[in-house]
């Protein structure tokens, strides 16, 4: 009765197994919202962006090595070239903002500015395509850039065709000075096909959706104010219903329609610029899961959610918080753009951003991004499906008082149940490198994290 018992009970697991791999062949197979179609960004972009460590610095004279310059992105492409950036897969350098001239030239075209770009954008992206690069370019969908020079609005056409004519690669389209939200959302639709029409491969890095948010409180918060005083001003004085009922239409409208958003652009930004501390990374973390429900199922090869720049060889984050943001920007399937200054990197700072299977996971080509499966304890977990039914799992301490911790994990949690079904081989990708061994589905994983730092693996199913 025993033995046929438990060829019952292993009968009912086979076929619990076999039912849950069936379901997830379904669910890997369920395509993603429909993207921009231009072929582009089918992984998620990777290249090298000036503004969080060079920013606005325009004072070549005093600071010829740093400022925004024909020189400066000479000398990055020199180093992309050489030193394997490109080789793992950092692709564009990219100009933020501030190369621009004050004014526009007799025919209304954007220009650089003569003295730092005294070759002009057309000579400097024939020189980063000769590194085997692609250049990227920065404007803004308002009248003025966010650092006061000329904006696009009025201009798109134009601008679309100019960047085309330089041999542009790439356009950051950013979001400062509009008058209404219906111009920010026109602006950014007519770019699109402006760039579309020139016949040139562009990809498109909008900043839409982080723009609407400000609108959104706004709103919000003007119309808790209505409501307050429809509640306290006495009928006959003021009629506030209608009054409220706009400001929360008018809120609605403030929501970025991410499917829309996908349709017209290659990535776009969602949150406040990131700077060189770990507060800053850690509110993008924040922001990033409160919102997950919203945003996940947003990205997809072709467009993708963009956190901002990794700040990862600069100043601000100590070695386990570098390995945090490298570890989350993968797990998000992010674009990795990278603010830094690739003349002074440090070897260690080089090898993890150039780490070929951390690389692998952001570029995983199933296009799924990840997301935090729970926080317990001031420890994240965090997760993302990868193509031939793998799992990235990473582990986020976030206590920033005491020694390292540990956290233990029931691999029967992970991936909905499926990342370790039946059995799976467990690779450390991050802070050390390593395999862990075969585990089975209900085992449980015991994981030493520093504070703010994190543990990355790689679970690989077997038969």
């Amino acid at each position: 009765m025993t033995g046929t018992m438990n060829l019952r009970s292993r009968a009912q697991l086979l076929g619990c197994v076999l039912g849950l791999r069936s379901l997830a062949l379904v669910l890997w197979g369920i395509p993603g919202a429909r993207a921009l179609d231009n072929g582009l960004a089918m992984t998620p972009t990777m290249g090298w962006l000036h503004w969080e460590r060079f920013m606005c610095n325009t004072d070549c004279e005093e600071d010829p090595d740093s400022c925004v310059s024909e020189k400066l992105f000479m000398q990055m492409a020199d180093l992309m070239d050489s030193e394997g950036w490109r080789d793992v897969g950092y692709e564009y350098l990219c100009i933020d903002d501030c190369w621009m001239a004050p004014q526009r030239d007799s025919k209304g075209r954007l220009q650089a500015d003569p003295k730092r770009f005294p070759g002009g954008i057309r000579r400097l992206a024939d020189y980063v395509h000769g590194k085997g690069l692609k250049l990227g370019i920065y404007a803004d969908v308002g009248k003025l850039t966010c650092a006061g020079f000329p904006g696009s609005y009025g201009y798109y056409d134009i601008d679309a065709k100019t960047f085309a004519d330089w041999g542009v690669d790439l356009l950051k389209f950013d979001g400062c000075h509009f008058d209404t939200l219906v111009d920010l959302a026109d602006g950014y639709k007519y770019m699109s096909l402006a760039l579309n029409r020139t016949g040139r491969s562009i990809v498109y890095s909008c900043e839409w959706p982080l723009y609407m948010m400000p609108f959104r409180k706004i709103i919000l918060g003007a119309g808790l104010v209505v409501r307050w005083l429809s509640s306290h001003v006495p009928l006959g004085v003021c009629q506030f219903g209608s009054r409220v009922r706009t400001w929360h239409r008018l809120a609605r409208h403030a929501v970025p329609n991410y499917t829309e958003v996908r349709e017209y652009c290659n990535h776009w930004r969602n949150f406040a610029d990131i700077y060189d501390a770990w507060q800053s990374v850690k509110s993008v973390l924040d922001w990033t899961s409160s919102n997950q429900e919203k945003i996940v199922d947003a990205a997809g090869p072709g467009g993708w959610n963009d956190p901002d720049m990794l700040v990862i060889g600069n100043f601000g984050l100590s070695w386990d918080q570098q390995i945090t943001q490298m570890a989350l920007w993968a797990i998000m399937a992010a674009p990795l753009f990278m603010s830094n200054d690739l003349r002074q990197i440090s070897p260690q700072a080089k090898a993890l951003l150039q780490d070929k299977d951390v690389i692998a996971i952001n570029q995983d080509p199933l296009g799924k991004q990840g997301y935090r499966l729970r926080k317990e304890d001031n420890i994240e977990v965090w997760e993302r499906p990868l193509s031939d039914f793998a799992w990235a799992v990473a582990m986020v301490n976030l206590q920033e008082i005491g020694g390292p911790r540990f956290h233990t994990i029931s691999l029967a949690s992970l991936g909905g149940g499926l990342a370790c079904l039946p059995a799976c081989l467990i690779t450390e990708l991050l802070p050390v490198k390593g395999k862990l061994g075969f585990y089975e589905w209900t085992s449980s994983l015991k994981l030493r994290i520093n504070p703010t730092g994190t543990v990355l693996l790689r679970l690989d199913r077997t038969n």
